[in-house]
């Protein structure tokens, strides 16, 4: 039997592979999951714009790193606005539909954006969608 872990019953369990000896296709999946876990430094401009009786900010372009989930950007909302958690807060993409919290910056950006710019809807009601 070759060598390896014992398993439940006090025996050894068979590896598919000797220690030594390493794939290349398992390199390659080491390198694709090392790929996965760097975060993207690349910034996306958001512009924030308030709908209806929302409060308006006075800087509304932002640089927020692009894999970031959009639930960061709820919260980073809230914090210029002095929202609490409970306070209501809806946020759209354009006018049109309302994100999931963990879509993340990046997917959004390259979907939807609008003259270079992520647009981010906000308001104290539901508006849309």
């Amino acid at each position: 039997m070759a060598s390896g872990s014992p398993d439940d019953s006090g025996r050894q369990a068979a590896l598919p592979w000797t220690p030594g000896e390493v794939s290349e296709s398992a390199t390659e999946a080491l390198q694709a999951l090392d790929t996965y876990k760097k975060k993207d430094p690349s910034k996306v401009v958001v512009r924030f714009k308030a709908v209806g009786n929302a409060p308006i900010m006075r800087q509304n372009f932002y640089k927020i790193t692009a894999s970031n989930r959009f639930q960061a950007v709820i919260q980073f909302l809230r914090k210029e606005l002095g929202w609490k958690a409970g306070d209501p807060l809806f946020t759209y993409i354009n006018l049109a539909f309302s994100p999931a919290p963990d879509d993340t910056v990046s997917n959004l950006y390259k979907s939807f954006a609008t003259e270079g710019h992520l647009i981010v809807n906000y308001s104290t009601t539901a508006a849309w969608g």
